[in-house]
């Protein structure tokens, strides 16, 4: 491994979360600004617009070890209404491939994987979105945000859970739970996770927009001036991309792209490398999958110059090195 991670791949989930961070996140050393911020995003003063995504920040802990290294814009992981179990260990795999860029052939084919992670990072992650109960989330996302200095904030995603009998209204009540209990944390801008499975399908709910327009329009109601992010996959449909800004895009104030590129993950007899039901499949994420999140963030641009909108753009994938936030910008 080139580093000591502050998430330690070699640990469950449940170990990280109270045993964690780790490596440079755990050292003590805290980065100090000096100056004014020079950037504003969401109407936050920010020295740097540059933060860490949703998924490793697992909890309070960890955002505050991000701020204090300097991430000025941490996503607090995302939480749900009620305590969600996390699949089991392995959680995070290196994955190996072959060509600079993962292309969804090469993902369809499958990639192998093992606990030999190098440079250039690429790995695959595989939670199932765990949580634990509002009654614990609430206030460790409120401290985190209290912890945030002059020129930083905290953004807190959630998600909503489907339900077995297939309940769309129940689905979407929940996502508005959600939004209602993030904001009552005192976070300045909140972030639905639209790149999590629909109901009853094996899509991203991102990619049905009818019901991502009545998911957003309810949370909108409930949260009221208070900006939304919402966090979408890879559109490789164009059209498909524009229909969903045209109808979404005046009632949002961010959009966060990409998620990851799911992948079919072997071991090395070509077998599913992640044990247990439904997880053939995982997102992978790395330096392979820039050119993805970079094509988003194109897109997007111009849709947003052609639409007259404003929202504001997330770039997220393969962001490893200084040069790759530089390429973002």
């Amino acid at each position: 491994m080139p580093h000591i991670p502050f998430f330690d791949p070699e640990r469950t989930y449940e170990e990280n979360f109270t045993q964690g961070p780790f490596g440079a996140f755990a050292d003590g050393k805290v980065f100090q600004e000096v100056g004014e911020p020079r950037y504003t995003v969401f109407g936050q003063a920010v020295y740097l617009p540059f933060g860490i995504p949703a998924g490793p920040l697992l909890n309070g802990k960890y955002v505050k070890a991000a701020l204090d290294k300097g991430f000025d814009v941490p996503i607090y992981k995302t939480v749900r209404t009620r305590k969600y179990a996390s699949a089991p260990w392995p959680n995070v795999l290196a994955v190996q491939v072959a060509e600079k860029d993962l292309t969804f052939a090469m993902a369809e084919q499958g990639l192998a994987a093992n606990h030999l992670f190098a440079e250039p990072l690429a790995i695959t992650n595989s939670f199932g979105v765990p949580s634990f109960e509002p009654d614990f989330w609430q206030p460790d996302m409120a401290e985190a945000s209290r912890y945030a200095k002059q020129g930083q904030f905290v953004i807190g995603s959630f998600q909503g859970t489907t339900n077995p009998q297939g309940d769309i209204d129940e689905y979407i009540q929940d996502f508005v739970l959600a939004a209602k209990l993030v904001k009552e944390t005192g976070v300045k801008v909140l972030e639905a996770n639209l790149s999590c499975p629909n109901e009853g399908t094996n899509h991203l709910l991102c990619y049905d927009v009818k019901r991502s327009k009545a998911v957003i329009a309810a949370i909108k109601n409930e949260i009221g001036e208070t900006p939304l992010v919402i966090k979408i996959g890879y559109f490789g449909d164009g059209d498909q991309l524009r229909l969903f800004v045209t109808e979404v895009g005046s009632m949002i104030q961010g959009i966060s792209a990409i998620n990851t590129i799911p992948a079919r993950i072997l071991d090395e007899q070509g077998k599913p490398a992640l044990p247990g039901p439904g997880r053939e499949r995982s997102g992978v994420c790395g330096v392979p999958v820039k050119w993805a999140g970079l094509d988003m963030t194109r897109k997007l641009f111009a849709l947003r110059q052609q639409s007259g909108l404003s929202f504001t753009i997330i770039g997220v994938g393969g962001v490893t090195y200084p040069h790759d936030y530089r390429e973002y910008r």
